[in-house]
Order: structure tokens, then sequence, then C-alpha cells
């Protein structure tokens, strides 16, 4: 997975949603699911990192991609929603879902964790995959294929000393993806789902991290897109509940 080589067509016709799209993971991913031929809805909550990456998709010759400007910290349930209807109309079907957006919120011991800091982190880590996912069930399941990812971390796995609410919030996304992958692994859906931990990465959460480190020595988005593109498309039919690294441990 991790050497994958695609298609150049492995995406061609496919509808694939990104969230956190306006950088690091998430903009290289939106880019490489549009040269690969998907139409690819970019969601985050930056306006113009999202028309950013839309420009560079637009000047490639790529599908145009759609801009959906959303803040998970506030959005209602109504929105997503309403979002769900406005895809429905426009394209009918959704095809895959990479779940990217997230937040780091303190580096601290839980004794001295903010508890509006940690609320902040679980919503819009576990709670605004769950609320986004539920509302595009119904759209995935119109798909003949399709995937969704989330994006997981090594210390949703094993948790780890002072990383508070975002490790917490990761275990909770290793749960959902295994509900719904569990809930949707039958011959009435065409829905697989799987978690991936992009693990040491050249973004600017790795950086506020661990801002000691040099960011060098970490692989770039773009290094890891062949398993994001092998989940995202046709030749990963059938895998699906699985806990995925995107570098060799």
């Amino acid at each position: 997975m991790q050497d994958y080589q695609a298609p150049a067509d492995l995406l061609r016709d496919r509808i694939i949603m990104v969230t956190g799209a306006g950088s690091g993971i998430g903009r290289a991913a939106a880019i490489a699911y549009a040269a690969h031929g998907a139409t690819v809805i970019l969601v985050g909550r930056t306006v113009s990192k999202l028309e950013s990456v839309y420009d560079e998709i637009e000047a490639a010759g790529h599908p145009k991609p759609a801009i959906v400007p959303m803040n998970f910290e506030g959005a209602a349930v109504k929105e997503y929603e309403e979002l769900a209807m406005t895809l429905e109309e426009n394209f009918e079907r959704l095809d895959g879902i990479l779940h990217n957006a997230a937040i780091l919120g303190d580096r601290s011991p839980i004794e001295l964790y903010d508890p509006e800091v940690w609320n902040k982190v679980l919503h819009v880590n576990a709670t605004a995959p769950f609320l986004l996912s539920r509302a595009m069930i119904p759209l995935l399941r119109k798909s003949t294929d399709a995937s969704v990812i989330f994006t997981s971390s090594g210390v949703g796995r094993k948790a780890k000393a002072y990383w508070g609410a975002y490790a917490v919030s990761k275990f909770a996304v290793e749960g959902l993806s295994q509900l719904m992958a569990d809930e949707l692994d039958d011959e009435r859906h065409n829905v697989r789902v799987n978690s991936l931990n992009p693990g040491a990465t050249r973004t600017n959460m790795r950086a506020r991290a661990y801002p000691a480190e040099n960011p060098q020595q970490n692989p770039a988005p773009e290094d890891l897109m062949p398993i994001y593109l092998y989940l995202m498309g046709k030749d990963s039919h059938g895998v699906t509940g699985q806990q995925l690294d995107a570098q060799p441990k």
C-alpha cells in the first residue's frame, strides 16, 4: 500500500470530500485525488486556503473542485444536513470521504488541562467527523464503491503522557471508524471504512507539537499519497475495518 502505483485514471468520475483541505495532508490529498480524476469537495474553515487549492487544481486542468467553508468548532447539526442535501442535488452521490481536519489542543498534564480546550478538541476531532459521517452515509450508499478514511494517530492507538484531548479524540476516531466499518460491512452496502495513521509528517501541526524537531527529517505530505490513493480507489475494494499506517514502523 505504501508503495502503491496509482493508475492515472484511478479516481475518474468519482466525487470525493476532503476535510481540512486547505493545508498539510488534506491539501496534498485533495490535489492528488483531483490529479487522478476525482471531483474534490474541499472542506475547511479558511476560505483563502481552500481557494488556493482550488486554483492549483483548476490551473493543472483537473476536474473543477467545489469549495465548502465550514468551521467544525461551531457548525450545527442542521449545517451538516443541509450540506448533504446540497451535494445530493449537485452530485447525487458521494464516493469517498477523507476525514483529515483536526486541532492539536494543549500538550499538558491532565491535572492542568483546560476544560474548554478539552471540549473544543473533542468536538472538532471526534464529534464533527461523527456528524459529517452521519449526514453523508446516505450519499455514500448511492456509490457503487465508496471509501471512508479516518485520520488516526500513534497516540490514538497507544496513549502517551501530555497528549491530552488530542490522544483521547483519536481513540474516539478509531472507535467511530470500527463502528462504521462493522455497520456498513454487508452486501447491502458498498462502503469500506478504515483508519490511517500518517505518522510523523512535515505539517504545521507537527511543528506545533514538536517545536524543537527538525521538520526536514519527516516526509512531506505529498510523499504519503500512495496509500491515500490506494484506500480511495477501487484496488482497495474489500479492505475495511483496518488500522493502517502511512509509513513503515
